[in-house]
């Protein structure tokens, strides 16, 4: 009755012109967003605004002027809320996989590897404490010490290169993996020709173990866990005996093992 009321003087049936304007949809803009009249060009004629309820449809009538930056095109609006979407469930954050999931395997390893691992620490060990027990700096032990520590990095490269080899390991034999393994075994052979000078040597040897360390746990693809535990711990062992060879060095004063 109302749609007849308004359009009273148009010539349309009732059916045309309420198919024409379209119910309205029911959102909570619709307040905000009046479908006003416009030019249709293809008919010559205008169209009179859709009727979306009694207040609103009277303040525009009344009031055209106020109406005028409101001036939209007659189109549907939709703007419901947005439903919002599932959130995938994200796995726990494993904060540090080393120390919390890699090192309960360390037991689980061939039980020859872990004796040969830890009775490979003695030769690093045993300097660095006997030379502080006794306050003197040793030449002979920390040159032992670092030709040592030279073949346990080229070992360590080695052990990367066997281990990129077999068809079923993730670690294919490419270009990325292969150099890489070579590069810890150049590391040692620098480091034993600058062997006079026990600092600069004994820092190439710090860096060569950190670097294949880092090789192994995070930038290729890596051993099980229990190789990767038992590489940690050897790994820090070492280098806090290399440390503590070089602040020996630094503080206590030089004696021969042997006399000449």
């Amino acid at each position: 009755m109302i749609i007849s009321v308004i359009f009273r003087k148009s010539t349309l049936p009732a059916q045309k012109v309420w198919h024409w304007a379209g119910p309205s949809r029911r959102c909570w803009t619709s307040a905000l967003c009046p479908r006003l009249p416009f030019l249709e060009r293809d008919t010559g004629r205008v169209r009179p605004p859709a009727v979306l309820s009694f207040v609103r449809t009277a303040f525009l009538q009344r009031n055209p002027i106020s109406a005028a930056p409101f001036l939209v095109s007659n189109q549907h609006f939709h703007s419901s809320a947005v439903r919002q979407k599932k959130r995938q469930k994200l796995e726990p954050p494993r904060e540090l996989d080393l120390l919390r999931y890699d090192m309960k395997d360390l037991w689980k390893g061939p039980k020859p590897a872990l004796y040969l691992g830890f009775g490979g620490l003695i030769p690093f060990i045993t300097p660095t404490l006997f030379m502080a027990m006794t306050e003197s700096y040793y030449p002979e032990l920390a040159y032992a010490q670092l030709a040592y520590s030279t073949s346990i990095v080229s070992f360590l490269g080695g052990a990367r290169w066997g281990f990129a080899l077999p068809e079923s390991s993730p670690a294919k034999p490419d270009w990325i993996n292969l150099a890489n393994s070579v590069v810890p075994t150049l590391i040692a052979c620098v480091a034993m020709l600058m062997s006079d000078s026990i600092v600069p040597a004994t820092t190439m040897i710090i860096m060569g173990l950190g670097i294949s360390l880092h090789y192994d746990l995070s930038l290729l693809p890596t051993y099980p866990s229990w190789f990767k535990a038992l590489r940690s711990i050897l790994t820090f062992v070492a280098f806090f005996s290399l440390i503590g060879n070089l602040t020996i060095y630094a503080i206590y004063p030089e004696k021969k093992l042997l006399p000449d």
